[in-house]
């Protein structure tokens, strides 16, 4: 009995927002986070203010991964259908962890291994001090209140990706995401580039550990969005 009494206490004294629909969270694979060796990659050792990617829930398809100075609370957002979501808050030791689909939700554009034009920057004049910027639409999304737009066209924010922290081991997973998805569009768009640069199957799913890298790293070259 107390359970119950106990979740609808601390949601009430949190001021929690409200419980999405269903088909709002969709479930993937847990996949651990690793880096190149196969070790997992310990949440304290995030960058803050720095880009890390991952692929999820594709093996396809990049995920940002950002680590804030302080703690992301949850965001009320809204996608392109009119449908009403939950972004997740952050996780990790200062609950400042979140991470984000890189596939911009306008134009598709997302980190390739030889260019990205989609990528965290600093933010401009009356914007957060970190955005994540398309520099192919000029669509600017803000990651410390669920990747919302801020400018540009993009019609939703990037698909939130969903986390879970072992506060004991330090180690994330991926599980899920929330929001709007934009994975069919972006599996359409570029079945054939996706399959020279894989050579793999397009859908297929993240593995039970997906590799963590550095943005440098994932992409040989980031567009600046200046010229």
């Amino acid at each position: 009995m107390c359970q119950a009494a106990c979740v609808a206490g601390a949601w009430l004294a949190s001021r929690a927002l409200p419980v999405v629909a269903a088909g709002e969270v969709q479930r993937y694979s847990r996949s651990l986070l690793v880096d190149s060796h196969g070790s997992p990659w310990p949440a304290r050792q995030l960058k803050q203010g720095e880009a890390f990617l991952f692929n999820y829930p594709y093996t396809v398809s990049p995920v940002f991964l950002i680590a804030f100075e302080h703690e992301v609370k949850p965001a009320e957002l809204v996608t392109e259908n009119k449908q009403r979501y939950a972004a997740p808050a952050g996780v990790g030791p200062n609950k400042s962890i979140v991470a984000f689909s890189a596939i911009c939700a306008h134009k598709l554009m997302y980190p390739k291994t030889e260019i990205s034009f989609i990528g965290l920057r600093s933010g401009g004049r009356g914007e957060p001090s970190h955005v994540i910027h398309c520099c192919g639409d000029n669509s600017r999304y803000d990651p410390l209140h669920g990747a919302r737009v801020i400018d540009g066209p993009a019609p939703q924010p990037l698909a939130a990706v969903l986390l879970e922290w072992d506060a004991s081991s330090d180690h994330l997973h991926a599980v899920g995401t929330r929001g709007g998805e934009m994975f069919d569009a972006f599996f359409e768009k570029y079945t054939k580039q996706l399959e020279l640069e894989t050579g793999s199957g397009l859908r297929k799913p993240s593995s039970a550990t997906v590799v963590v890298q550095p943005a440098a790293s994932y992409s040989r070259h980031w567009r600046s969005c200046r010229a």
